[in-house]
Order: C-alpha cells, then sequence, then structure tokens
C-alpha cells in the first residue's frame, strides 16, 4: 500500500494499519503538512484503510470553500491513487438535503453547510461509524467553552467560532479524526479548535502538545518536501516603486520608497497605494511578460504553433487586494492580449462573480484560461500545477496567507516536462514586510499560538473570506505610483503531487446523469404534443412535461430525481429508454393534481404496433 507514497504519506498509511490492528489507541491524527506538499491524498490513505478494516463505515470531509469540495471528489476519483491504493471508494459533494453520501462511501461539506444544518450531519455520524476530516483545521478558533485561554479572552463570538460551535459535535461523535493544516497559527493569536496545548517555552505562549495522549502526528516539512521533489524552488521577483497619497487630513505625501530595511510609518499607504496606481501596473506587465516568454518557449519546444492551447505550458495567477481593483487588473491584461483571444485567454474568479466555481475549475484541468485574476478565492488549496508565475498583488502579509499564495506556483506540472525544467516565479512588491516573510520562508513553521500584540486587532474572519469585505481605504486617497527597480532572489519553498487523468466525480455524474434524464423525459413530451392532433386524441396540453415527470417520480418509487443515487438514476435511464411514459399516465390516477391527465388517458387508445398500457405493478423499477 505504501509504493510509490511519499515519506509523510507512507506515515500515515503505517498510522491507519496501527488503528486498524488494535496497535494503537490513538483516534485523532494531526497531519502538519507545508501548503502544497500533498494534503489532498491523506483523506483517502486514511478511508481506504479504515473502511476495509471495519473500523468506520463512512467519510465526511469538511472544506472551508464550496470550490475545494470538487477537488476532494477528485482526489478519490483520481486513477493514478486508486491504482496505489488498491481502492474503488468514491464519495460525493454533498448539499444539505437528506442522505448525503447517497449510498457512496462518504461526502464532502463545507464549514458553512454544517453550520447551517447541524442536526442533519449530526445525525449521519450517529447513523453510521465515521471518519471525520477537518480539512484547514486552523481556520476554526478555540471555543471558550472548553478552551480556559479562549475563555479568559472573552472575546465576541464571530462567524469562525460559530462554524467551530457546529463542527465541535461531529468531532465528538466521530470514531476517528484527522485534521489536516498546512499551519499550526491564527493569524489572531487564538488556539485552534479540539487541538491539545501546553504551556510554551516563553511566558504567555502554549503549544501545540505533539505527544499528546491518542494522538497520532504527521509532520511534513517544506526542507522535506524539497528532498522528495514534492515542490518546486521559487524565484521572488521584487519590486521597488515609489508612491504619494492624500491623508485624511487632506495633506500630500510623498514620493515616498516601497522598500526598506525597516516597515515605517509610510510602509502600509505606500503599499496601498501602489497596489491601486501605476505601480500594480508595472508589477503585472512584468509577470504577464514572464508568462508569455514562458508559453512561447515551451510551444517552441514541443513544435506547437504560437497561440494553440495545450497543456504544461504554464499559467499565471493574479491575487489583487479587493474586488474592484481586481476588476480593473482583468481589464489592464486583457489589453495585452488580441481581442480575438482576450476573453477566453484572461477571466475573473471572485466571490460575486458569476459561475466562478466553473471557471477555477476550468483554470485548474483545461488549458484555457491561462491567466486568472482573483481576490482571496483562490489563494489556499486550489490544485492547479499549470500556475507558473504569481503576481502577488495583494496588501495582506499573514506569513501562513503569504505561504499559500506562493504555494500556488510550487506544485509540480507532470505536463511541463522534467522537475529541473520547472521553477515558480512570484512577482511582488519590494516592501519590508514582504521581505520579512520571504526571509523566513526556509525556516519550519512554528507551533507557538502566541497572543496578539497591541496596537490595531486583526481581523478574526479567516483571510479567503476577505474578498467578500468591501475595499479598505485605511483612510488615505492613492494619487500616484511609480516603479523603479526590479531584482530576483531564488529561495526553495512548497507544493503538491501531479494528479493523472481524473475519472467522472460523483457529484459531476448525477449531473450529468440527471440533465440526460430531463432531456428524456422533455424529448417525450414534445413528441407526444406533437402527435397528439391525430394518435393521441388530445393528450397533450399546457404542462404535459411536469406530468410526465410525476410519472417518472411515481415508476421510480416517489423518488425525485435529486435524491436518487447514481445507481437509481442509471436504473431510471435504462428504464426510459425502454419505454413510454404516456403509456404510464394511470400511475397518476387518485391525485387529483393530474385529474385532466387520467380523463385524457381514457380517451386514449394506443396506435398500431404499441402494446396496451402494462398494469400498474408492471411500471416500476425493480
Amino acid at each position: 500500500m505504501t509504493r510509490g507514497l511519499r515519506s509523510h504519506q507512507q506515515r500515515l498509511a503505517g498510522v491507519v494499519d496501527a488503528i486498524a490492528t488494535g496497535q494503537t489507541e490513538a483516534r485523532d491524527i494531526l497531519a502538519a503538512v507545508t501548503p502544497g506538499g500533498g494534503k489532498s491524498i491523506l483523506p483517502v490513505i486514511s478511508a481506504s484503510g479504515l473502511i476495509e478494516a471495519g473500523i468506520v463505515e463512512r467519510v465526511c470531509w469538511v472544506v472551508p470553500r464550496d470550490s475545494l469540495r470538487l477537488q476532494a471528489e477528485e482526489a478519490f476519483a483520481d486513477p493514478l491513487w486508486r491504482e496505489t491504493l488498491s481502492h474503488s471508494l468514491s464519495v460525493r459533494a454533498a448539499d444539505n438535503t437528506p442522505d448525503p453520501s447517497r449510498g457512496l462511501a462518504g461526502y464532502i461539506t463545507t464549514y458553512q453547510g454544517i453550520a447551517a444544518a447541524p442536526d442533519l450531519h449530526l445525525a449521519e455520524f450517529r447513523r453510521h461509524r465515521t471518519l471525520l476530516v477537518v480539512d484547514e483545521v486552523h481556520h476554526l478558533p478555540a471555543l471558550a467553552d472548553i478552551d480556559p485561554v479562549a475563555a479568559a479572552q472573552e472575546t465576541e463570538e464571530d462567524q469562525a467560532s460559530a462554524w467551530s460551535r457546529a463542527i465541535l459535535p461531529l468531532l465528538e461523535c466521530a470514531r476517528v479524526r484527522l485534521l489536516l493544516s498546512g499551519t499550526l497559527e491564527r493569524a489572531d493569536g487564538k488556539g485552534i479548535l479540539w487541538l491539545p496545548y501546553r504551556k510554551g517555552p516563553k511566558a504567555r505562549t502554549r503549544e501545540v502538545e505533539l505527544d499528546a495522549e491518542g494522538w497520532a502526528v504527521v509532520g511534513y516539512s517544506r526542507a522535506q518536501a524539497l528532498a522528495e521533489r514534492a515542490v518546486l524552488p521559487v524565484t521572488f521577483g521584487a519590486l521597488d516603486g515609489e508612491a504619494s497619497w492624500r491623508d485624511e487630513d487632506g495633506n500630500e505625501l510623498g514620493p515616498h520608497r516601497i522598500s526598506g530595511l525597516y516597515p515605517d510609518e509610510t510602509t502600509r499607504p505606500a503599499l496601498f497605494t501602489a497596489l491601486r496606481t501605476g505601480f500594480a501596473e508595472a508589477l503585472l506587465r512584468e509577470a504577464f511578460l514572464a508568462i508569455r516568454g514562458l508559453r512561447a518557449r515551451r510551444r517552441r519546444e514541443r513544435g506547437l504553433a504560437p497561440g494553440e492551447a495545450a497543456q504544461g505550458l504554464g499559467k499565471m495567477l493574479v491575487v489583487a487586494p479587493d474586488q474592484v481593483t481586481a476588476r480593473h487588473y482583468l481589464e489592464v491584461v486583457r489589453r495585452w492580449i488580441p481581442a480575438s483571444q482576450a476573453e477566453e485567454v484572461a477571466q475573473l474568479a471572485t466571490s460575486d462573480t458569476p459561475r466562478a466555481h466553473e471557471l477555477l475549475a476550468a483554470f485548474r484541468l483545461r488549458p484555457e484560461p491561462s491567466i486568472l485574476v482573483t481576490v482571496a478565492m483562490a489563494y489556499e488549496g486550489l490544485d492547479a500545477p499549470e500556475v507558473a508565475v504569481v503576481a502577488a498583488l495583494t496588501h495582506i502579509r499573514s506569513r501562513p496567507w503569504l505561504e499559500q499564495m506562493v504555494a500556488r506556483a510550487t506544485r509540480v506540472d507532470p505536463h511541463a516536462g522534467t522537475y529541473e525544467e520547472q521553477r515558480a516565479l512570484v512577482f511582488h512588491p519590494d516592501d519590508p514586510l514582504f521581505g520579512q516573510f520571504r526571509r523566513r520562508m526556509e525556516t519550519e513553521q512554528g507551533t507557538l499560538a502566541r497572543r496578539p500584540k497591541g496596537g490595531r486587532r486583526q481581523s478574526s474572519l479567516p483571510l479567503w473570506l476577505l474578498d467578500q469585505l468591501p475595499p479598505a481605504r485605511e483612510g488615505i486617497t492613492p494619487l500616484a505610483s511609480n516603479a523603479l527597480a526590479l531584482r530576483f532572489d531564488t529561495l526553495r519553498p512548497g507544493p503538491e503531487l501531479a494528479q493523472g487523468e481524473m475519472l467522472e466525480t460523483p457529484s459531476a455524474a448525477e449531473r450529468r446523469l440527471r440533465a440526460r434524464l430531463g432531456e428524456m423525459v422533455a424529448i417525450q413530451a414534445v413528441e407526444d404534443e406533437a402527435g397528439a392532433s391525430g394518435r393521441r386524441g388530445g393528450l397533450a396540453g399546457p404542462g404535459l412535461y411536469h406530468r410526465y415527470n410525476a410519472v417518472l417520480k411515481r415508476v421510480t418509487g416517489d423518488k425525485a430525481r435529486a435524491q436518487m443515487t447514481l445507481e437509481e438514476l442509471q436504473a431510471a435511464i435504462g428504464w426510459m429508454e425502454r419505454n413510454r411514459l404516456g403509456d404510464h399516465l394511470h400511475l397518476l390516477d387518485g391525485d387529483p393534481r393530474y385529474a385532466w391527465s387520467a380523463r385524457k388517458r381514457q380517451e386514449w387508445r394506443p396506435p398500431v404496433g404499441r402494446p396496451d398500457r402494462p398494469k400498474a405493478g408492471e411500471a416500476r423499477l425493480t
């Protein structure tokens, strides 16, 4: 089972085997894996081993965003991992409708989904022995009810705490728990839900108790990921510049340099201005030229025509400071692309973008779009190995946040050639705050959970939600900025496993089969309406499609298409291929909503060559 797995995946497989064979009493597993280091396969390893051993019956995988539900499905559907782990499990991306697993090995939901319907999910955990996987658990703060430090802080409960409160009963009911995170610290200094803590080596600190009783810890540092070539080295392109702005009193300040050895009172206003004025376009231009040059070179090496789309050419991710600026960046980038290609090549995905999740999926899985502009929606967990260039036009300087953003470019792309031929390129403002992050990036992530220092209180919202907030003004009016110098530094950080060709995920198959079933009902309704004047004796009329849907529902045991399992949808399609719904209108007898249909049915006789309608019991699926 462990052949072909990386070191942390092998260690997790060993923990799962120890639980399955009774060699350990541990039921809590913490996987602290460097961003992009390969967390997505860990739930598959755990579920396949524990379900086969009979320790659990189902898996529930909880993710922080809706777009990650689809990636979680793909992890179970990946043919490479199905072969490597010898598993045949499937899970589905579920909403808050009953029976979320639909006969499969489990389901994926979100923090928000559980908070919206906690009783539904708790009932599932009581009904089945469940492996609970909590992805990016650092988003969930410890609760005052169970954490003395949180109780002492006496903070008002926010949305993230509400998620913790909804998920806590599931943690308590789960047979085995797998907690995943790329960082063991929160920006607000709070502890993380469910993790065991002990007093830290310094005053007013505490740290995760990695050897706590009942716990198994699997770690994977950036150094380990690089040694195993699980991640790519990164070249940082730091662009310096000057910025001028007007403060809240109307005083014009600047120009001030963006760079500096240490942060001062001009650092954040200068950065705020630069990201919304000419400096940003200059940095964006450098990133655009870099991705254009990379794609052109790879096309030449493969003998592809200019403009020809293919996988493995490289893509660019642009991370903007807010939604308004993101839309401006998109307009700027599209001006540099031929008009006939601009809309397909460059796309926008923010929390208020129509079809944002479809755009993210296309960016991940298809040759186009090759440029995606976002705010924070795609920074964490986005599995797009083709991303080779990141334009980091964001004001956020939280180390965990920046590590996640950089990790979007450090995945190894299986279509881009050898490991040595690939690199990640991140363009960013050369401000001292980013410089501090960059210098710390090679060190291991600490386990200390410190209380925040004095000063302005940081937002307790998960940072991936910040793109839903209005743009911050910080009391200044940006006036102008310009770029001065670009320098490059190469460091070696980290990301994730290449994926083979994907099988169709359960939720995608359900959507396809539901659409196919609806199409088949519509076709029969249209055909019967067309022949109504003669052969059908007036059977057609307003609402025939809905009456036929009602007949199909009776045939399938009064189960709506939205509640059917994959097998039930397939069986319904098979029945539709052999039967006409018009021959089974007798199933609506006794239903006052369809009395008109019953009268018309009595007037109708089947045409020559068509069998008489079957008896009531003969219509149902078996």
